[in-house]
């Protein structure tokens, strides 16, 4: 009698207690479901073997789970205590469905406290660590609810006292590097952005009315190099995370806000990538070299705005000429932009405006400016001109890819538009022109920004892959991040590569086979502090609704799922859940078809389509969570 085939893969837990696991090598099944009695032993992401048993409909259950490895370092919940006195933490439902043993706590530990613990690499137990809530789970602590998030994605909040050490010696030669320092140079931010990575500057004007623009970017690897204990708690953590209420850099902030930032009057070894854009808006040339700059002025995005928009007075004359000679190049990038086609896709989330004690006060409805414009042109062109750079000398390195959509994702867009009224005929494939000649019917319209939402859950997130290929979106044959090393570790990773070629260096380039780890772990990293950055947001809002139940909103259907309609409310890019259970009288299913949710009795049909137009009211919220709950009017 044979073995039965036993297959790996990841856990996946389902708020509601339920689970799957992903396997790791698909053939025709992909994930397979566990019941909640098999979840008990298990947390969210551990690496797992299982038998699999056919549920019919090409359905499978997992069974008999075994532990291969613990993927977590530290879970957090609310600690509970037996009629026998013994303490067990209730797990957060996002990582765990029940309550482990906890030990080593302190004795003035009560019931309903958050805390943070060690699992055990093997059993289903815990180890205390620290406390981080209040003295009730109904406390609804701002901290505490944070903490949580931060756990339940790993994202690591503290540095090790030997990355700190190195962090505070940091030491930099000019010697050999172009010197800028007499350019006029300028840094574009938000007021409150500490980390500056990028500055800019532009050289005399070619009598062939070719714009030279010099994009000097911080040379994270003078003070970062490779191997350094830095470098490796850099590459762990991936990517700096943006909270409504917290920033949690990649670097410490002695690198981050000080010794790397491109601060005013400050002199600092860049990376700068020169440029030249002609008449018609083409990168005909991009040269790189080390460099040393000294910014000019700090600027802010609403100065620059008010400055080139109308003319007032809110910048350096210092630097007016240049900000003039900025605006033109970036003009005619985006002229070239255009020809090509390309749409800028956003999630579903919103901008929180937060008081000096982290409170939400205000949804900031985000509008582009001409300088967010200006600098986002001529940060891509940089990027992709880097791309090319590298290509062209046949080097490898960590590409920013998106896939072009699969014929079922452009028919869920057309289906998707017409609930819109809007005609698309897009012929079966979706062309990056196409995309953008679809924008152009919705992007001056209100639902603009819940067709933005679907976009961006169809076609799905860029990634990394030291294999160039086109990104979609941006409509560009190669495409890499080479603006922000301090925030991101694929920018300082591209910088590496690019050095070390300057430097004549030709044996010591990472190859395919080392980048290919490095962009599964920054892939995977970007996605925890993505997810992160989501809940957080979602959290803050829950919050900011607490004191609005009740209110009515105009909204629209954004996704249908078993559990119920996803529901962006118009004007301000909050999405809410309209459960099923609250929906008329009926079986509600999902229609995978029509993505869309389905009601039968005999002749009588009810559906709820992508882009249906529905009135809502707030009816609930759930902080932790970061849900609200809607009621369909």
């Amino acid at each position: 009698m044979s073995t039965p085939k036993r297959h790996r893969g990841n856990i996946h837990i389902h708020l509601r207690g339920f689970g799957f696991i992903h396997l790791e090598n698909p053939d025709d099944v992909e994930s397979a479901f566990v019941a909640p009695p098999d979840l008990n032993a298990f947390l969210a992401g551990d690496l797992v073997e299982a038998r699999l048993e056919s549920s019919g409909q090409d359905r499978y259950q997992a069974c008999d789970l075994v532990l291969v490895e613990r993927s977590r370092k530290e879970v957090v919940g609310t600690v509970e205590k037996s009629p026998q006195g013994r303490l067990a933490l209730r797990l957060d439902p996002r990582i765990g469905n029940t309550d482990w043993p906890l030990e080593g706590a302190p004795r003035d530990l009560r019931p309903g406290q958050v805390v943070v613990a060690e699992p055990d690499p093997k059993k289903p137990r815990t180890r205390f660590l620290r406390q981080v809530g209040g003295k009730s789970a109904d406390d609804a602590d701002q901290d505490a609810v944070r903490a949580a998030t931060l756990v339940v994605h790993q994202i690591r909040t503290s540095y090790p006292r030997a990355v700190l050490e190195e962090a505070r010696k940091p030491r930099f030669s000019f010697k050999g590097r172009r010197d800028l320092r007499g350019t006029t140079t300028v840094t574009i931010d938000a007021p409150k952005s500490r980390d500056l990575d990028d500055a800019l500057s532009v050289l005399p004007v070619q009598p062939d009315g070719a714009i030279r623009v010099l994009v000097s970017i911080a040379d994270v690897d003078t003070a970062v190099p490779a191997g350094s204990q830095l470098d490796e708690e850099a590459r762990r953590r991936g990517t700096s995370v943006y909270l409504p209420d917290l920033v949690i850099p990649m670097l410490p902030p002695e690198l981050s806000e000080d010794g790397l930032s491109l601060l005013e009057g400050a002199d600092r070894p860049a990376l700068t990538v020169e440029l030249r854009i002609d008449t018609e808006g083409t990168v005909t040339a991009a040269d790189l070299s080390m460099s040393v700059i000294r910014s000019t002025a700090r600027l802010s995005y609403t100065d620059v705005t008010a400055f080139l928009d109308r003319g007032e007075r809110s910048v350096p004359a210092a630097v007016a000429e240049t900000l003039l000679w900025l605006r033109a190049a970036a003009s005619r990038l985006s002229a070239a932009r255009a020809v090509r086609g390309g749409v800028a896709i956003e999630s579903d989330e919103v901008s929180l405006a937060v008081d000096r004690a982290g409170e939400p006060i205000a949804i900031d409805v985000h509008e582009p400016t001409s300088a967010h414009l200006l600098i986002e042109r001529l940060m891509v062109a940089a990027n992709e001109a880097v791309a090319r750079w590298l290509i062209d000398r046949g080097l490898p390195a960590l590409y920013r890819v998106q896939d072009e959509p699969e014929p079922e994702q452009v028919e869920r867009l057309a289906e998707f538009a017409a609930n819109f009224g809007f005609k698309t005929a897009f012929g079966g494939r979706l062309s990056s022109r196409g995309l953008a000649a679809f924008e152009e019917q919705f992007k001056t319209t209100t639902v603009a920004p819940s067709i933005r939402t679907v976009l961006y859950w169809l076609l799905g997130r860029a990634r990394y892959q030291p294999r160039p290929s086109p990104h979609f979106a941006l409509a560009a044959p190669s495409y890499l991040h080479f603006t922000s090393p301090i925030r991101r570790y694929p920018d300082l990773v591209v910088h590496r590569i690019v050095k070390a070629h300057l430097r004549g260096e030709r044996d010591t380039h990472l190859g395919v086979a080392e980048l290919d780890p490095i962009a599964a772990e920054v892939n995977d990293a970007a996605r925890r502090a993505g997810k992160a950055e989501t809940e957080r947001t979602r959290q803050m809002v829950a919050r900011l609704f607490a004191g609005r139940i009740g209110e009515k909103h105009a909204g629209h259907v954004v996704a249908a799922k078993p559990f119920g309609l996803v529901v962006q409310l118009a004007g301000l890019g909050v999405t809410g859940t309209v459960a099923v259970e609250t929906l008329k009288p009926g079986k509600w299913e999902l229609d995978p078809a029509t993505y869309s949710l389905v009601s039968k009795e005999g002749k009588r049909e009810k559906r709820y389509m992508l882009g249906e137009a529905v009135r809502v009211r707030v009816a609930s919220i759930d902080e932790g969570l970061g849900r609200l709950d809607l009621e369909l009017l």
